[in-house]
């Protein structure tokens, strides 16, 4: 496990979620499946694919921003269950002075497409922030 471009998030960890690398600006995640990660169904549930997800887009969007990001809006399409493992890749799609907008797509251990994602991420300033409280 461990930080995500110096972000620690504890949630990821829980989930199992590891850092692969980073290719052209797109970051790759992945989680390895096991009973823990599974719904009444014993498939991989919604909410570890999201997390996943939101992670990719995250990290990336923090990557493309240079500063930690907070996620305003996000959408998942859910496509098909997954085996094995998940892996996920997140990139930005269009970068503004705060808001980037950002997609990830994750797919299993035989490739196929499990769920896809689409973002919308808001730069943290800490100087606005302070002034917000």
């Amino acid at each position: 496990m461990g930080a995500f471009f110096g972000a620690k998030i504890p949630f990821a960890d829980l989930c199992g979620i590891e850092f692969l690398g980073v290719d052209n600006g797109a970051t790759r995640l992945q989680v390895v499946l096991d009973e823990r990660h599974g719904n009444n169904s014993g498939m991989p549930h919604g909410g570890l694919v999201a997390t996943l997800l939101d992670v990719a887009m995250g990290s990336a969007a923090r990557l493309a921003a240079g500063a930690p990001v907070i996620t305003l809006d996000m959408h998942v399409n859910f496509i098909a269950a997954g085996e094995e493992f998940l892996t996920a890749e997140g990139k930005v799609v269009r970068a503004g002075g705060s808001i980037l907008f950002a997609e990830a797509e994750a797919r299993d251990a035989k490739g196929a497409i499990v769920a896809r994602a689409s973002g919308l991420f808001k730069k943290r300033n800490a100087k606005t922030e302070a002034a917000d409280v």
